[in-house]
């Protein structure tokens, strides 16, 4: 479960706090959605407005018959009549059931999922440092993570993993090598050491290839060629897997806690389908050497056997002309999102490779490739962090790309922009200034191949980058801070609720549009919004409050609106950084967990530029220092 924040500090980091956090939506249809959307009592102030709308529906249609009931059903609930299921006679309490159950919800529930189009064409639910419970900088790693607390089990279908190198099991019988260990810093001085040098400590040799005399073997097999040297630094498939290093999952260079990498591939194969049968993309952050990636690989295939997409669907297409499948041929399949060679100068005269199936045990390989990874980033207390060391990607692990082949990103007009299944990651930054200064290119981009957008890395308390603003530019898998629930967070379940996690774009950012521009991609429209409130119904208060009597709850609304200078790549005030609203109101305060609100009326007039598919309203419930959020499209 998501660690909770401590009191009077972030209320947001940390939450949802909860016995059974599958209830919680966040991306998706969560693992027990129709529990969490009944009522098991309805309080006074509710009876007594649907005591008032139950007597109006009755004098227009006649509950009481079968006819008037199937009418109002379909007419005014837009429901199905298979609803009639929860009246017996027509009467009020028969009214006040069918409230109290998870048909009542004003949400429509989503349109049937086309799924005949290329992977490219859909927006999915996505997650970054999926691993972490809290803050980006110390807080705990967690499979629970992956399980239940953040993703997998609320509807996300993207997850991240940052991989490092492990180090071997501790031996209990190494009496004489823990005698002669050199002896740990005292507590005291490492308290005193900055920052930097406590990172420096713990990661400073990670990830570092070994000295020399270490990277050769003990002793070489019989049937070794005097070539295959730098080939035996990679560990034999099959080692004791209890004695040898296994890869670990964590933060790197931050005080963050550490698990095994196999614990994480258990974990996703126990929960990846058990909401959504629509693939998982697992995201692979690689900072391990290459002997540790042909683990990984290792691992991979074990747990992910019959699952993990490891050849084209089309074996006879090359690995470089492979065309994106469509969705529905992927239900049950996790797809590996990795890093692969970049293109050289004469790369393209040479003939691709068509990719095998492996034959027997995987072999090990010493062909590896470099790519860049992210560049260093400041910390708290003005220091740099140090940049992650440069990943060489062994061949093995490079092919289990398929459809979803990493490229450091340097323009859209570089050589593997073209390959059918590469995928660009892009900071949020970076995707603004490629916004501002090429958005029709980014456009035409994200049409047809995937893009991929993840927080800044000075979001240190978790915090979100507003989603809708790189969906609007087609971005199709925009990674959030699940660990923080936020207007962010909100968006994102507005965007997923009661799907599969995988939602078709709008017809104009489809691969078979025409349309040049976000602009003219989807229609504009004016909006007039007139929202009605009536009660509010046991609001739990927040932490440190333990008086009733002063606990003041209100109602915020926000309209998440594209804005002029979104539509015509200008320049966003304020650098894009708001999560909030274009557009806020708020009711009056009352005073009562189960406020009254009396019919208050809140109103949006004029609003331009609206598109029904990608704005958003959320509700924001909230009291002194806390609030709790919901947003619908």
């Amino acid at each position: 479960m998501a660690a909770a924040a401590p009191p009077h500090t972030d209320h947001k980091l940390g939450t949802p706090i909860l016995d059974q956090p599958q209830l919680q939506a966040g991306g998706g249809t969560a693992a027990v959605t129709e529990k969490a959307r009944t009522l098991d009592h309805i309080s006074d102030n509710f009876s007594k407005y649907l005591k008032s709308a139950y007597d109006d529906v009755n004098k227009r249609y006649d509950l009481t018959t079968k006819e008037g009931l199937a009418k109002w059903l379909v007419t005014e609930q837009q429901a199905s009549q298979d609803d009639v299921q929860f009246f017996k006679d027509g009467s009020f309490d028969d009214f006040i059931r069918y409230y109290m159950s998870g048909s009542a919800s004003v949400m429509r529930p989503p349109p049937p999922l086309d799924d005949t189009y290329p992977i490219s064409n859909y927006f999915i639910s996505s997650s970054h440092n999926t691993y972490l419970t809290g803050n980006q900088l110390s807080s705990e790693s967690s499979v629970d993570a992956y399980k239940n607390a953040s993703v997998l089990l609320r509807g996300c279908r993207c997850v991240e993993v940052d991989v490092w190198d492990g180090e071997p099991p501790s031996s209990s019988s190494s009496e004489d090598e823990d005698e002669t260990a050199a002896p740990k810093p005292k507590k005291e001085k490492k308290e005193k050491l900055g920052l930097r040098k406590r990172l420096e400590l713990r990661f400073g040799r990670k990830g570092s290839p070994p000295p020399e005399d270490q990277s050769k073997p003990a002793a070489a097999s019989s049937n070794q060629s005097p070539d295959q040297g730098a080939d035996m630094r990679i560990e034999p498939w099959r080692s004791n897997v209890s004695t040898r290093a296994e890869p670990r999952v964590l933060h790197g260079y931050t005080l963050t806690k550490d698990i095994t990498f196999r614990a994480v591939c258990a974990t996703i194969r126990d929960y990846a389908f058990v909401t959504s049968d629509l693939p998982l993309i697992v995201s692979l952050e690689v900072h391990t050497c290459p002997e540790q990636q042909e683990i990984m690989v290792e691992i991979m295939r074990e747990y992910w056997r019959g699952m993990l997409v490891d050849l084209p669907l089309d074996s006879s297409q090359n690995s470089e002309e492979i065309a994106l499948p469509i969705l529905r041929d992927l239900r049950k399949k996790i797809l590996v999102k990795v890093k692969r060679a970049h293109k050289h100068p004469g790369a393209a005269d040479a003939k691709p490779s068509t990719l095998q199936a492996p034959s027997g045990e995987p072999q090990r390989s010493s062909s590896v490739v470099s790519t860049s990874t992210s560049s260093s980033e400041e910390l708290p207390d003005g220091t740099k962090k140090p940049p992650a060391p440069k990943a060489k990607i062994s061949e093995a692990l490079a092919k289990l790309g398929i459809y979803t082949g990493g490229y450091s990103f340097k323009s859209l007009d570089q050589p593997e922009a073209k390959i059918p299944t590469h995928i660009f990651s892009l900071s949020e930054n970076t995707l603004m200034e490629v916004h501002e200064t090429q958005p029709a290119a980014l456009f035409k981009h994200n049409k047809h191949f995937f893009m991929r957008a993840y927080p800044k890395g000075l979001r240190l308390k978790s915090s979100n980058l507003n989603p809708s603003r790189f969906w609007r530019a087609g971005v199709q898998i925009v990674a959030l801070n699940w660990q923080r629930w936020d207007g962010g967070m909100m968006q994102n379940e507005a965007m997923f609720a009661g799907t599969a996690g995988w939602v078709l774009k709008p017809e104009g950012y489809r691969s078979t549009s025409d349309e040049a521009t976000q602009k003219t991609a989807i229609a504009h429209h004016n909006l007039d919004l007139s929202i009605e409130f009536l009660a509010g119904q046991d609001i739990p208060m927040p932490p440190e409050e333990d008086d009733p009597k002063d606990f003041k709850p209100y109602v915020k609304v926000e309209l998440h609106v594209e804005k002029h200078e979104e539509r015509n790549a200008q320049p966003i005030p304020g650098g894009g950084k708001s999560k909030g609203g274009e557009f806020k109101q708020k009711t009056e305060t009352y005073r009562s967990q189960n406020p009254n609100f009396g019919g208050e009326i809140i109103k949006f007039e004029g609003i331009q530029g609206v598109t029904e598919e990608l704005t958003f309203v959320r509700y924001v419930l909230s009291a002194l220092s806390s609030s709790f959020s919901n947003c619908n499209r």
